[in-house]
């Protein structure tokens, strides 16, 4: 049997790579043939998953955290002159800083020091992967940034996401996840109004536009950024479609499998794609919302550690013509 393995991380404990190693492991000591594949789906994770495919440079360049504390960061720059750039690695809610951790004034600047010097190393595309940001500027800080470094050279910008929320709503929608209170989100809020009616172009009424607090808005009105659903350019990239048409079985994975994975996440991508091919999801943990969701898949196996990762990968099989008509009248 030839297997796809298309795992996403395991948030805080396993990358997509040592995800998709340990099941393709099991896999291979059953007899099975694999293909391994990691996945992201434009938040955490995608600059490495993409190094390959792209045949990525890492370059590590000066910037700020979210708190414009001075830090390091990087960026992936390929032989044709694409950038990856990961909105997280200095602007996200789990950049390290030693100060308070404060919602209103966390911003993008520095990742838009990072995508300057990436325009500064002769990229012609820079493709920010937006998700995990602790901000909500509007992309006000890395629109500041860009024009102090003297702007993008004429690079275009794709801005990679999987919420469609809209510009104003950013700070309501995902301001307390960031630590924002009722207070400080109405404070956001009005700011966002505000920066909405100083760009060039009015992104309110564009759905994706409150990616990243705002930062894909900030981009699309000044620069006219691509805004496109990170799951789905990453598959593209990684060449998906090609290995699926090879593959009997596909294997999802995820640190945890509940309702949220069926909006725009890249389990939700690869399950539109497979077609007739069966997906077996291993994953860290299984949500008490999953619900009917369940019934996309031929198993749904938990395993939080990689010896288990490998036994779930030694334990695939197709699963029967009776269970597949038995999961199609579930479904």
């Amino acid at each position: 049997m030839r297997i796809l393995i298309a795992p996403d991380s395991f948030k805080g404990t396993y990358t997509a790579a040592e995800v998709a190693d340990a099941i393709a492991a099991g896999a291979v000591s059953a007899g099975h043939e694999t293909i391994r594949m990691p996945v992201a789906d434009g938040g955490e994770g995608t600059l490495d998953v993409l190094t390959v495919p792209l045949g990525l440079e890492h370059i590590e360049v000066d910037a700020v955290n979210p708190w414009r504390a001075p830090c390091r960061g990087f960026f992936g720059l390929s032989p044709d002159g694409t950038a990856i750039v990961e909105l997280a690695t200095v602007s996200g809610i789990t950049t390290a800083h030693n100060g308070v951790r404060d919602a209103a004034t966390a911003d993008t600047y520095g990742t838009g020091m990072i995508m300057a010097a990436a325009a500064k190393r002769g990229a012609r595309q820079i493709v920010v992967a937006a998700g995990g940001s602790a901000t909500t500027d509007g992309g006000l800080g890395a629109l500041a940034a860009i024009e102090d470094a003297g702007g993008l050279c004429s690079a275009s910008v794709v801005v990679l996401t999987d919420v469609t929320t809209r510009y104003t709503d950013a700070a309501r929608v995902f301001g307390p996840q960031k630590g924002a209170d009722p207070a400080t989100v109405e404070l956001l809020t009005t700011r966002l109004h505000e920066a909405a009616a100083s760009l060039p172009c009015d992104p309110r009424d564009v759905d994706g536009t409150g990616a990243a607090g705002g930062f894909s808005g900030g981009m699309w009105a000044r620069f006219d950024a691509e805004l496109r659903p990170g799951a789905d350019y990453v598959l593209d990239v990684a060449g998906f479609d090609d290995a699926l048409a090879t593959a009997d079985l596909v294997v999802v994975g995820e640190g945890r499998l509940d309702g949220q994975s069926r909006a725009g996440k890249i389990i939700s991508a690869i399950l539109a794609r497979s077609g007739s091919v069966p997906v077996v999801a291993v994953v860290g943990s299984v949500g008490d919302d999953l619900g009917d969701y369940r019934s996309r898949f031929a198993d749904v196996v938990v395993a939080s550690d990689a010896d288990a990762m490998r036994d779930a990968g030694a334990a695939l099989t197709l699963p029967t013509p009776n269970s597949r008509a038995s999961r199609a009248s579930d479904a």
